[in-house]
């Protein structure tokens, strides 16, 4: 992994480089092999900001595709909104990160419209994982190139979106660090909306410290610190679903990573947490991102339905069938279900879990075809598993990476409820410094 944001700072700081050089090495590793098919567009002419003293002094970040950047189209992945006319601003996301010294250097691939935990898209070339040199694996989705970009040293900091796990899925499988904020701590203005409900705008990095930095950028709003020891927090794995048919890699890193927090100091109790059992039922008629979805895109699949990607059109079109009361209900039943949440892991200061029950399968098991429509959504449904249990708990996570040197990459979720972002983060920090060791 490159330097991280915070140490190439201090690096500006003292002297031992420059935001020009560095933003050239980042080009560098942009145009690589390995990152180049990450960007739908690299702006060639980009200049590092003039950025003395702002947060992210003028240093390469890359921008997810669904986000508007003044005077280029937003295509979201797709071909049907490729003519779309330029973006008059910024998204609120992309402005603030330019406020703060971010040099956007390019536009990155994505599942289209949003709407996979995959990573793959029919319409542009998939991005490989770049933790496999030999087998050409899937990056994860939606926010696959924004992890590439980071994974392979070409963007300090990938913006992205997470309505289900977009940003902790490709995160988890990539090696790298993803923090799904609580939602309504960043505007999602400017970007092109998947679910309004569950969608939250966030990114992906290469540290923890990176992802707070990125966190307080976007959400306009300092982080409140703690020094505390992880022995000062009560933590719980929760054993419903979330551990349900871990392969071989994920089940040792995660057992591992839990033996290793415990041998630190933290008080770590094992739970049931039953009201997950329940996800399936309240969703059982096609969830918030199927009808919302829908309601965005009916008049352009009337028009353009032929362009989408298959499997994106199917999973949008469920959302035609939800009446209104079933989607009533389902705004209840969510209330309800967040309620029973927050009572089962009441006294605890944030859950542990694998981030995904799988390391990254390779891309042609799952690449454009029908005659693989079955094992992509087998796939799908297991990467957005453990993930989509916070968005529909309107809560915060932060993947981070708890893999040994020399295995496939694995996710540790840290996570919580609704605005425990700053101790899913603190605690984050500890675990980190605990679990580097794995990889030095």
């Amino acid at each position: 992994m490159s330097p991280d944001l915070q140490a190439t700072r201090e690096r500006l700081r003292q002297g031992q480089t420059n935001a020009a050089a560095e933003l050239a090495r980042c080009f560098d590793a942009a145009r690589s092999p390995a990152a180049r098919p990450a960007f739908l567009s690299l702006d060639e002419t980009a200049g590092a900001a003039a950025a003395p003293g702002l947060p992210l002094s003028g240093l390469a970040v890359s921008v997810k595709d669904l986000f508007d950047v003044a005077g280029q189209p937003t295509a979201a992945g797709s071909l049907v909104l490729a003519d779309a006319a330029p973006a008059a601003t910024d998204a609120v996301a992309v402005a603030r990160l330019k406020a703060a010294g971010g040099t956007v250097i390019g536009r990155t691939h994505m599942t289209e419209f949003a709407f996979s935990g995959v990573g793959v898209n029919p319409h542009h070339t998939t991005p490989a994982n770049p933790a496999d040199a030999a087998v050409a694996r899937i990056p994860g989705g939606s926010s696959s190139g924004a992890a590439v970009s980071v994974a392979t040293g070409a963007a300090f900091i990938g913006l992205g979106s997470d309505t289900g796990g977009s940003i902790r899925i490709p995160a988890a499988l990539c090696g790298i660090v993803g923090f799904k904020s609580t939602a309504r701590l960043v505007p999602t203005g400017g970007a092109l909306p998947l679910s309004p409900t569950l969608d939250a705008v966030c990114a992906m990095t290469r540290s923890v410290r990176d992802a707070i930095l990125a966190h307080e950028v976007l959400a306009a709003r300092t982080m409140g610190r703690s020094a505390a020891p992880l022995s000062a927090y009560r933590l719980a794995v929760p054993r419903t679903q979330m551990l349900d048919q871990l392969d071989d890699t994920v089940a040792r890193a995660f057992h591992r990573a839990i033996e290793l927090l415990r041998a630190a100091g933290a008080r770590i109790d094992e739970i049931a947490l039953d009201p997950i059992r329940d996800l399936g039922a309240i969703q059982s008629t096609g969830g918030f991102a199927a009808a919302e979805s829908y309601a965005w895109h009916r008049e352009l699949l009337a028009r353009c339905g032929d362009g989408y990607d298959p499997r994106v059109r199917a999973r949008i079109e469920r959302g035609a069938g939800m009446k209104a009361y079933e989607y009533i209900d389902l705004c209840a039943a969510r209330g309800r279900w967040i309620a029973a949440v927050a009572s089962a892991t009441q006294g605890y200061d944030a859950l542990l879990s694998p981030t995904v029950p799988i390391v990254a399968p390779p891309i042609a098991q799952v690449a454009p075809g029908t005659e693989r429509d079955e094992e992509f959504f087998r796939v799908n449904a297991l990467l957005l598993r453990n993930p989509s249990v916070v968005n529909m708990l309107d809560g915060c996570a932060l993947s981070l990476p708890c893999h040994a040197a020399g295995e496939l990459p694995v996710g540790l979720m840290v996570w919580h409820g609704a605005l425990r972002d700053d101790t899913v983060l603190n605690i984050g920090l500890q675990a980190e410094a605990v679990l580097a060791s794995l990889r030095a």
